[in-house]
């Protein structure tokens, strides 16, 4: 489905919107469900990748196929690693099979795991003859997905030792180690994260509870892009979210200062309101603690002719598509001077932006999402606009209610 956005010349927007819960909190919440079952989630992601996990939890066959899922992918590899008795084929998409997985396969080996390849080392599908681990201990390169991190702490405690993982060289999104940390706290599990060494001890049950999933910043991204763009005045409000988010993207409300947007906390919602207009030239970010917002923030630069400069962004070249390549490609179709390496992204201010453009959107939900905010600049057509499903069910919808409008071509 490729479809049409239209220039969206009244550009004076003030909505209300609910936002699912937070997919990198639903399938973290899964996970520890299955292993525990003592407590119920609320406010679960309508996700495809929230989806995907659920049925791979659910399903007794031994090929588990999860699609373009790669926090399922991550996660599940060391579930079903521990899931004793029951042998496993964890495979997905041919994108998924050229995402490396050696990196966390070979920490698991380190614990006693058995796990082979497939076809290419390295790289899924593979398959898991669950056991029991009883080795405590595990190093593991802190500077590569910290996907990987995650899943162990995921099933640390279930080990009859818990687990001590020592982080090698520089940590990448530690916001998302934390969020792991947290919600393992909250389920009444302790850990600790001093310096490069995290440890959880292990516990057999925990107390019956309810956990509610916070919505989903790096949904919300999409609304700061919108409303930078807008007229003064223009404002959405967002439900639910929390001041002292466990997400690394909720830096989303500090970043979009920088653009005119303030952002107001309710009890369980934000404001994002356009207060004044763009007043910088160059944007500097080092994005290593949300890089999933990378796309959103150049986006928007290009749009208001700011020049950026982000950094942090190593993770973005094996995420569904090499997202700072993908960058490149679609925003020079529209005239932008941008360049980028292996970890950055340098966009020069630019005074046009071309119209009647096709954004390609390399099966990536994010490519997708990001450029709609230049509705409110040129007409655009996003192509295989389906794929927003992966993380947004309702992100059309949604758009259709704050006023742009689409037309499938």
């Amino acid at each position: 489905m490729d479809l049409l956005l239209e220039h969206l010349k009244n550009n004076k927007i003030n909505s209300e919107i609910t936002i699912s819960g937070s997919k990198s909190e639903s399938n973290r919440l899964l996970i520890l469900q299955k292993l525990f079952s003592e407590f119920t989630i609320e406010n679960l992601s309508n996700s495809d990748d929230a989806v995907h996990m659920q049925h791979a939890l659910s399903t007794k066959e031994e090929l588990v196929d999860i699609g373009h899922a790669g926090t399922a992918m991550r996660f599940l590899t060391s579930y079903f690693a521990v899931n004793e008795g029951r042998e496993t084929v964890l495979t997905g998409s041919e994108r998924m099979q050229d995402r490396p997985i050696e990196v966390l396969v070979n920490a698991l080996k380190d614990l006693g795991a058995d796990i082979s390849y497939e076809a290419k080392v390295g790289y899924p599908p593979i398959r898991i003859k669950g056991t029991k681990l009883t080795k405590g201990s595990v190093k593991i390169n802190g500077n590569v997905s910290s996907q990987y991190i995650s899943s162990l702490l995921l099933i640390a405690s279930k080990l009859e030792n818990g687990l001590e993982i020592e982080l090698i060289g520089k940590i990448t999104s530690v916001p998302y180690i934390k969020m792991t940390l947290s919600l393992l706290n909250q389920l009444g599990i302790s850990t600790s994260f001093e310096g490069n060494i995290i440890n959880v001890l292990p516990l057999k049950n925990i107390q019956k509870q309810t956990v509610i999933v916070e919505s989903d910043w790096s949904s919300a991204s999409y609304f700061y892009g919108i409303i930078a763009l807008c007229e003064l005045g223009s404002e959405v409000q967002l439900t639910a979210y929390k001041k002292d988010s466990l997400q690394g993207d909720s830096c989303l409300a500090e970043i979009y200062q920088h653009f005119g947007i303030e952002t107001t906390f309710g009890d369980n919602s934000i404001t994002i309101k356009k207060v004044k207009e763009t007043n910088k030239d160059t944007l500097e970010i080092n994005l290593k603690n949300a890089p999933d917002i990378a796309q959103t923030i150049a986006v928007t630069c290009f749009a208001l002719g700011v020049a950026c400069d982000l950094t942090g962004l190593h993770t973005l070249k094996i995420k569904e598509t090499d997202r700072l390549e993908a960058l490149k490609e679609e925003l020079t179709k529209f005239g932008a001077k941008i360049s980028v390496t292996n970890e950055s992204l340098h966009l020069k201010i630019s005074d046009k932006i071309l119209s009647g453009v096709s954004v390609k959107t390399y099966n990536d939900h994010r490519m997708a999402m990001a450029f709609v905010p230049l509705a409110l600049k040129t007409s655009l057509t996003i192509l295989n606009a389906e794929v927003v499903t992966k993380s947004y069910t309702d992100f059309w919808s949604d758009m259709h209610k704050i006023g742009i409008t689409t037309q499938e071509v």
